[in-house]
């Protein structure tokens, strides 16, 4: 026994040597059909792209039926949502007077599964006030989430510090949800599935997302789905608070948050108005040999979905409604080429509908970021269509 336990022990050191390796040790044929983490037949792929359910290559001319149909065709590929809970059951945990307004930390059953921290903004007075869905970034930082939006308050010292430096970092130091709260929105922020409060009990690991979403497909739901249909609940929930006046709601995000904020402007009649800092692409380009990622977007990824539309399709079900997409000369994630051809396939959406004046595309000299200039222009887009 005590010989089967040392040659054990021997083989199991031998094994992990030879697991530490390097990748170019190990031994692999000399053909291949995967480069750069993408299929060789990469450009074949893009030519079977063609985008039917769009507007404008669909047969469907009338407008309402076409975004109806292309819509339900999206939900459909997002798999079975998350089940709505049978009570939102809210209860304020905590509360803080700021500036011309009031934090509160709130829980909610947010769906059936889940019952979830929020921070809700209210400006002083009486109200109805216009609101706002505040949805956080991604940034490879999932140690906190709704904090990248809105100045927390009764957390632990290191959660101030790590929102301050990300709020530094990317708003110039300037909370958005805060700002937009001073001048006259109710705004509510939430962790995204995998961000904040509700991430991993192993602690956060950007490297398990592909494995979680994995599991979520063996389980018959999409993870990125997921988040956009949390983000329907949060809306929803939004539109019941005292304070709000339910014809008046919009969305805003940077980054993963704008792609959330424009699916979500697409996805729910609730939303009137939405802006989008810094995520816009197309397909072809953003997984292209010349400027490709390289890497799949677990977090806007829906299985299905560009075998009928392409991201500025989805965009545009979201048409005749008031649209800010903003986006960055130097943001290294998403180039300007890919940029303006998807500008360019929005606004053909929005003009055939005579509403060219609600849709707003600019790219400005400006990295990933939504700095104090960017905040104050998506505020005054906001204001001239929700106040």
């Amino acid at each position: 026994m005590k010989r089967f336990i040392a040659y054990f022990s021997i083989a199991a050191l031998a094994f992990g040597a030879s697991a530490q390796s390097k990748k170019s040790d190990v031994p692999h044929s000399s053909r291949y059909e995967i480069e750069r983490d993408m299929p060789t037949f990469l450009d074949r792929i893009h030519e079977e792209l063609t985008y039917p359910l769009a507007w404008g290559n669909s047969d469907i001319k009338d407008y309402g039926v076409w975004n109806r149909t292309a819509r339900d065709k999206v939900i459909e590929l997002m798999l079975t949502p998350p089940k709505h809970s049978s009570s939102w059951a809210p209860e304020v945990v905590a509360e803080e007077k700021r500036d011309g307004y009031t934090a509160q930390k709130m829980t909610f059953n947010l769906t059936d599964y889940s019952r979830v921290d929020a921070y809700v903004l209210t400006p002083d007075g009486d109200g109805p006030f216009p609101a706002l869905v505040a949805l956080h970034d991604h940034g490879g930082h999932y140690t906190i989430g709704k904090e990248k939006m809105i100045r927390p308050f009764e957390v632990d010292a290191w959660v101030y510090d790590d929102a301050d430096k990300w709020a530094d970092n990317l708003y110039e130091g300037q909370y958005l949800g805060d700002y937009l709260a001073k001048n006259g929105y109710v705004v509510i922020s939430v962790d995204a599935l995998f961000w904040g409060d509700r991430g991993r009990k192993e602690g956060p690991d950007g490297s398990k997302h592909a494995n979680i979403a994995g599991n979520f497909q063996m389980l018959g739901r999409n993870m990125s789905a997921w988040m956009n249909f949390e983000d329907m609940y949060t809306a929803e929930f939004l539109a019941t608070l005292p304070k709000v006046d339910p014809e008046r709601i919009g969305c805003i995000g940077l980054s993963m948050g704008a792609y959330r904020s424009w699916m979500l402007a697409a996805l729910s009649p609730i939303i009137k108005a939405g802006v989008a800092v810094c995520w816009m692409t197309t397909t072809d380009i953003q997984l292209s040999w010349e400027y490709g990622r390289e890497k799949g977007g677990f977090a806007n990824c829906l299985l299905g979905v560009r075998n009928y539309l392409d991201y500025p399709h989805v965009a545009s079900l979201a048409c005749p409604k008031p649209m800010f997409f903003l986006n960055g000369e130097t943001d290294k994630l998403f180039p300007t080429v890919a940029v303006n051809k998807a500008f360019g396939e929005m606004r053909k959406v929005w003009e055939s509908q005579g509403a060219s004046d609600n849709l707003r595309t600019e790219i400005w000299d400006i990295g990933h970021q939504c700095h104090k200039k960017e905040q104050s222009e998506c505020l005054k887009f906001l204001d001239k269509h929700l106040k």
